[in-house]
């Protein structure tokens, strides 16, 4: 039977390169094949192409569902990012794990794949379920996959806790994020005769002024009552690009934006106010120029926002696992609102900080590491006496 310890588990998922924009195949089947040598089965639901995958596992009675340990196995780029060792090393000093993905989120994977031969020889009652996912980094592209796999072919789980960097403390409340790619065509043209031309770059502008716009209207309407920094829905224009040559009346011009609603947003709402604002003035002026211009926007991604539920069997086992009086709230976005739409009560809770996340010499703390190995030890003895007897 294979035995790893919780550090050196990390280390041989930080030595995979599952940057966003590579195949994570190579870590899924190691995984796989480390599971199946402990007698423990594997499922994976594939992307389009084949090239990605998820991995759902049960350890425990298969017959019910249990708690599923949640989290991501891509990685934000290294690109142009200036590391003091190699980022897919695993590195130790002074107290701390550097590599890409060790705070974000592959230690906290490494101490549950670590403890599964402890899970799998203490009898436990109540499942646990291991969920790896895919382009989570970009989106949460591969997680409804395994969400749909489960709800139509497995028991439906009673609670699921994403592993994200919190330091530990339990999180009931994140944003969510719509994210969009808006394409201009407009007509080139001699930059000397720009009568001729219709420049997508100008009318893309227009629609960066209104989503500008919006963004300040919703700053202005913070909620006094949330505990989000900021207490706002936020939008953002990330990514501009379009023209060919300094002479040439721009034929294209692109765009990538998004907004991260708070709980309770109506979000669908502001994706119609854009699209309304798109069809209604700036498309009527691009085509009156040209009448095969053309703005078309695509949805890249749309994760909910996890709303608080202070009474869920999710929070409440984690209240008994950590002691914790409270729960917090964080900016980004986890697989968490996918679950709880699917009525799964979830969580986020898991070791290392966010600062720490999509930097050069990102780390874990070795206590950070330590303390998610006890919290999981503790939620094996819940596993194995979940009404209480010890």
């Amino acid at each position: 039977m294979p035995v790893m310890t919780p550090d050196a588990m990390l280390a041989k998922l930080v030595g995979f390169d599952t940057t966003s924009a590579r195949s994570n195949l190579e870590l899924i089947y190691w995984v796989a094949d480390w599971l199946d040598g402990l007698g423990v089965v594997s499922r994976l639901t594939f992307n389009a192409d084949h090239t990605k995958a998820n991995l759902f596992a049960t350890v425990g009675p298969e017959d019910q569902g249990g708690v599923v340990l949640s989290g991501h196995t891509d990685v934000v780029p290294v690109t142009d990012q200036s590391w003091d060792s190699d980022p897919f090393t695993l590195t130790q000093r002074d107290g701390r794990f550097y590599g890409r993905g060790t705070a974000d989120m592959k230690g906290f994977l490494a101490c549950a794949l670590a403890l599964v031969p402890d899970f799998r020889a203490s009898g436990l009652k109540v499942p646990i379920h291991l969920a790896l996912s895919f382009d989570e980094e970009v989106g949460c592209l591969g997680v409804p996959a395994l969400i749909r796999d489960v709800m139509d072919n497995l028991p439906r789980p009673r609670l699921v806790l994403v592993g994200e960097p919190t330091s530990m403390r339990l999180v009931n409340a994140h944003k969510g994020i719509r994210a969009y790619h808006t394409v201009v065509t407009g007509k080139e043209a001699h930059s000397g005769l720009p009568h001729l031309g219709v420049n997508a770059i100008s009318f893309a502008a227009e629609i960066v002024r209104f989503l500008d716009a919006k963004a300040e209207e919703l700053a202005s309407r913070p909620d006094p009552a949330s505990a989000f920094e900021p207490p706002w829905t936020t939008l953002n224009v990330g990514r501009i690009e379009g023209g060919t040559a300094l002479n040439i009346i721009a034929r294209t011009c692109s765009l990538v934006w998004e907004f991260r609603p708070l709980p309770g947003t109506d979000a669908q709402a502001i994706e119609a106010e854009v699209e309304r604002h798109i069809a209604e003035t700036v498309l009527p002026r691009l085509k009156a120029r040209h009448a095969e211009g053309s703005i078309r926007t695509t949805r890249l991604c749309a994760v909910p926002p996890l709303t608080p539920e202070p009474d869920s069997p999710a929070e409440s086992l984690v209240r008994l696992l950590t002691d914790a009086t409270g729960a917090g709230t964080v900016s980004f976005t986890t697989e968490a609102g996918l679950f709880q739409d699917e009525s799964i009560p979830a969580v986020v809770c898991g070791p290392g900080s966010i600062e720490q996340a999509h930097k050069p010499n990102e780390f874990i703390a070795r206590d950070q590491m330590a303390a998610c190995e006890v919290f999981l030890r503790k939620l094996k003895g819940w596993a194995v006496s979940p009404d209480g007897e010890r």
